[in-house]
């Protein structure tokens, strides 16, 4: 009875707030922790968001250490491919034949409602991998990946990357800790869209993103960092990444900035 009522509160869910299906599927792998949520289990609210010292300009940011070295992925027979900017690598739905792993350049994954709107899962920056669910779980990709501006990356055909993880223990133990940090980011956003007014929902994904450019590897993000950083994406961006109008974002990010909870600088956001 509990779990029928869970599902009910799901569909309500969807309707009102217009978010992707999978983040509300209580079963779905992209959101395992959604039952957590529906069942009112809420992080307490953070009320620290000032800002610990004078901000400046600049990324304050660790060079990443790659998901996988490049040599390792050539060694098991990776192929580089080139995209320009706003070139689609694949789509949602496609079937998922190769680990792909960006060297250069940026790229998104994004899911669109019936009516259009973009919402963006993750940006991903060189070194980082992604879409890798669909390679362990046979199913199809739930979102499309597509570059952000001219873009490289390595791509292993799915039989050669599981072969690499079975070969290499550390490479597998690290894809568990990024897909955990994925899990954590994905119930962040569903419980902030579902409960939370506008200035926490952005202040949480500002946080995440802070979090995550400070990271000294990939998966080591949602951490706390007292050090300013920029946030390198544009209103849109965030917009699309914390289901908002970006008008709201716009009009959030003011008076956030009035209330010392982040500073402008160069028309860049810095916390």
């Amino acid at each position: 009875m509990n779990e029928i009522r869970s599902l009910q509160s799901a569909k309500n869910m969807k309707k009102k707030f217009n978010m992707p299906s999978f983040l509300l599927d209580y079963g779905s792998i992209w959101n395992p922790l959604a039952g957590a949520f529906l069942s009112k289990v809420m992080l307490p609210d953070d009320k620290d968001h000032k800002l610990k010292k004078e901000a400046r300009v600049g990324l304050y940011s660790q060079k990443r250490t790659p998901m996988i070295e490049k040599t390792k992925l050539v060694e098991y027979g990776g192929k580089l491919v080139s995209l320009n900017k706003n070139e689609v690598l694949f789509h949602a739905g496609g079937t998922a034949v190769f680990y792909h792993q960006l060297i250069k350049g940026s790229l998104k994954m994004v899911t669109n409602s019936a009516d259009g709107q973009e919402f963006i899962q993750g940006i991903f920056s060189p070194g980082d991998s992604f879409g890798e669910p669909p390679l362990f779980c046979d199913f199809p990709y739930p979102s499309t990946a597509i570059a952000i501006e001219n873009s490289e990356i390595i791509r292993l055909s799915k039989e050669n990357f599981l072969i690499l993880l079975k070969e290499n223990f550390d490479i597998h133990l690290k894809f568990d800790q990024v897909l955990c940090s994925r899990l954590k980011y994905k119930s962040m956003i569903l419980s902030d869209i579902s409960f939370h007014d506008p200035e926490h929902r952005i202040m949480s994904l500002l946080r995440h993103l802070k979090g995550a450019g400070v990271s000294k590897g990939p998966g080591s993000g949602m951490i706390r960092n007292a050090t300013p950083y920029v946030i390198p994406y544009t209103r849109q961006q965030l917009a699309d990444m914390s289901g908002l109008r970006v008008e709201t974002v716009i009009r959030t990010v003011k008076k956030m900035q009035q209330k010392g909870k982040l500073k402008i600088i160069g028309r860049k956001i810095t916390i």
